[in-house]
């Protein structure tokens, strides 16, 4: 595996398992990657440590994008795991992405954007 290209940024925070830096092409203001100390390419490789810290740094970066933008009210939250998910980068980085009211017209869908086609959908009624 090459040397991350990660670790050349300026991290914003860091902890033993994992640092953060701001997305060098956010989709919205104050866009933040998490990213593991370790190099490793898959969601699925990190170990039960590293799971244990992953979701409380998660929060400490949305509390502080909170704290600088009263106008965030939601986050996506992803990651693309593999080459054929859209990884671009060969070094787990988990996407914080923060939402403000009408950043986009219809946000219905969320992650399901992924596949265009997919994102705006509408409920089926059960059948009776």
């Amino acid at each position: 595996m090459t040397k991350s290209i990660f670790y050349k940024f300026e991290k914003i925070d860091e902890n033993e398992f994992f640092f953060a830096i701001r997305d060098g092409y956010p989709v919205t203001p104050l866009h933040t990657l998490i990213i593991p100390q370790r190099h490793i390419l898959s969601f699925f490789e990190l170990d039960s440590t590293e799971q244990k810290h992953l979701f409380p740094f998660i929060e400490k970066q949305r509390n502080v994008i909170l704290s600088k933008d009263s106008s965030v009210t939601g986050f996506n939250i992803g990651l693309n795991d593999g080459r054929d998910a859209g990884r671009s980068v060969d070094h787990l980085h988990i996407h914080l992405i923060p939402r403000r009211s009408g950043d986009m017209p219809n946000p219905r869908g969320g992650v399901r954007g992924v596949i265009p086609s997919k994102q705006k959908y509408i409920k089926k009624e059960a059948s009776k």
